[in-house]
């Protein structure tokens, strides 16, 4: 019989769900994954995390209920870093821990450390340990991951180009890019479980979509250009988000087609509280490319949103239709 290892439909699961999912079932294992995020997700989650945790994390909390009583592992790696010299948000290193300290009678926690800091060769380390509660075959376990690593960069490479997302919630991977020209061209900027987790922000994507907007996300600007960008800052930043935030924010600056910049984050992030106020002064002090940021929580409405969003675009159609047309003399 298949070993079923659980993977929360939460957090890197937007980053690398092709790749886990390749490389456990190479190995043998039956993946299964935790509901859509629903009301019910958030409702437990916040029941059973710490109330000072942000939102993503007490929805992860709210998959591993979901998830716990249907699989004999649950699949949360200890992410310390995945980038060489940044690390990423100090609470993906806890997060083990955090649930293993909530939750009783819980399957075995498959919690092997990913840090790439000093090297990236700690990937395929980390990769090795995760496939040892599988088999023993190490030369087995080697082909799986490179499997996996080919197709999480083909499924990277679709994300980057517009032509689908990342989410995989209900399995349906839909378009950002139309494919005829759109009406705006709108960057939105946020953790990838932010942006495309509809439950967490509303359906954000869809009524974008749906209002005749070409979506634009940082995971679609080219590394390289990011890197550059991000390096005209009187400093390093020190997290892999922070570094890819700025830098595609400057980029999108320079660039002449872009109508309008969303930075959607959630209340309680740290490091989004920090980035996002480098981002505003950015583009406000180099562009006239409106910017708004939109917060989100457990007591988010989503009249409120939509209120919000609709004004943003009105807003930015009525400046592209007349602003150029008022009279000197106002």
């Amino acid at each position: 019989m298949k070993k079923r290892v659980g993977i929360p439909r939460a957090l890197f699961y937007f980053n690398y769900y092709p790749l886990w999912n390749t490389f456990f079932r190479e190995l043998g294992a039956e993946v299964v994954l935790s509901e859509c995020t629903s009301k019910r997700t958030l409702d437990d989650g916040t029941r059973s995390c710490v109330d000072e945790a942000c939102l993503p994390i007490k929805i992860f909390h709210g998959h591993v209920v979901n998830l716990k009583d249907k699989v004999d592992y649950l699949f949360i790696p200890r992410f310390t870093s995945i980038s060489k010299g940044e690390y990423i948000c100090p609470k993906f290193g806890g997060l083990p821990d955090m649930i293993k300290h909530t939750f009783k009678d819980l399957p075995k926690v498959i919690d092997t450390e990913i840090n790439l800091r000093k090297t990236r060769k700690n990937a395929k380390r980390a990769a090795i340990q995760i496939g040892s509660y599988f088999t023993s075959d190490i030369r087995r376990i080697k082909i799986a991951y490179k499997k996996a690593l080919e197709s999480n960069a083909a499924f990277l490479e679709k994300v980057k180009s517009g032509t689908l997302n990342c989410d995989l919630l209900d399995k349906k991977l839909r378009v950002l890019k139309k494919n005829t020209d759109s009406e705006l061209n709108i960057a939105v900027l946020g953790h990838p479980y932010n942006i495309f987790d509809r439950h967490i922000n509303m359906n954000l994507i869809e009524k974008l979509r749906d209002s005749g907007v070409n979506i634009i996300t940082t995971d679609m600007a080219d590394n390289s250009i990011v890197n550059e960008k991000a390096q005209l800052l009187s400093k390093k930043t020190f997290w892999n988000y922070g570094r890819k935030a700025v830098g595609s924010i400057l980029h999108y600056v320079d660039r002449n087609d872009i109508d309008g910049i969303i930075y959607l984050m959630t209340f309680g992030c740290g490091i989004d509280a920090f980035i996002c106020d480098i981002a505003e002064r950015k583009v406000r002090n180099n562009s006239e490319i409106p910017f708004i940021v939109l917060t989100l929580d457990e007591h988010s409405g989503e009249a409120g949103m939509n209120t919000r969003l609709e004004a943003f675009l009105d807003m930015i159609r009525w400046r592209q239709k007349d602003e150029n047309n008022l009279s000197a003399h106002g």
